[in-house]
């Protein structure tokens, strides 16, 4: 009887303590759709940064920020792209005009006298077209046995645009005048690339070179422009979920366990922290 007793008694406390027919006791409702504060500002943030700022009544400069940022970033992104895509128009251009299959067959025999042969197989490799046929540029020697020049077109695709600039395979297709290109006079030269390795240079390839770097520092810069603007959007929506969660009081909450067999009452602390 006294342990039912007991019983009782501890059972009255403890539903003084909480009513479980309260709801308040298992949601809270921060507004209208159910949506906890912080997460509705993250996601704003998270679509357009400025926004959870704006929709958390914050400093107005933090929102300015976060929305500049993400304009300056896109802003620079298109420019840097634009730029890049017009030069590559302009280097492309130019290649066409002032490489051609043909005399890159013919020159590299007298560039490469010993090992021309060799030299047109290479290791790297132009797609060509004959007749609705492909083939590669290391079959030439064989094609023009069969096919005239007029006949035998190089694909110029991405790989084509490459080669010839980068690869000294490649470099008895421009047109300048052919002479010593180990001699520092003239449009042909070699220039040491690192330590060992050299690379044979024309005036008119050094050219092409020079515009394809430009186009492609600044598509590197173009996508350093797109991951600023995708880390604005993440920085943005931390900021806003931590300033939402601050003005929620929603912060960690300690408290202590009730144990009767304790004297002092305390069975232990409670640590509460709710998102």
């Amino acid at each position: 009887m006294r342990k039912i007793l007991l019983f009782n008694i501890l059972l009255s406390i403890g539903l003084a303590q909480f009513n479980p027919y309260d709801l308040n006791n298992y949601t809270v409702q921060r507004d209208s759709v159910s949506i906890p504060l912080p997460a509705k500002a993250m996601f704003k943030s998270l679509l357009i940064p400025g926004w959870g700022q704006f929709h958390n009544k914050d400093n107005w400069w933090k929102a300015i920020i976060f929305a500049g940022v993400e304009t300056l970033g896109i802003i620079s992104a298109v420019n840097f792209e634009n730029k890049a895509e017009r030069i590559r128009r302009d280097f492309e251009a130019f290649g066409d005009k002032h490489w051609a299959l043909e005399r890159w067959y013919k020159n590299t025999q007298k560039i490469f006298p010993d090992s021309w042969y060799n030299t047109i197989i290479g290791t790297h490799k132009l797609s060509l077209k004959i007749n609705g046929n492909y083939y590669f540029s290391d079959k030439l020697t064989d094609l023009i046995k069969s096919y005239t020049w007029t006949e035998i077109t190089v694909i110029r695709d991405r790989n084509f645009y490459e080669n010839i600039g980068k690869y000294d395979q490649f470099v008895g297709g421009w047109d300048d005048v052919y002479d010593d290109p180990f001699d520092s006079e003239g449009s042909w030269y070699t220039i040491k690339k690192g330590n060992v390795e050299s690379i044979i240079l024309t005036e008119q390839k050094n050219h092409y070179r020079s515009l394809r770097h430009d186009s492609n520092i600044l598509k590197h810069y173009s996508k350093y422009s797109v991951s600023a603007v995708m880390f604005n959007h993440l920085a943005s929506a931390l900021e806003a979920a931590y300033t939402a969660n601050k003005k929620d009081k929603n912060l960690p909450k300690f408290g202590l366990n009730y144990d009767p067999l304790n004297k002092w009452g305390v069975g232990g602390v409670q640590i509460t922290y709710a998102w």
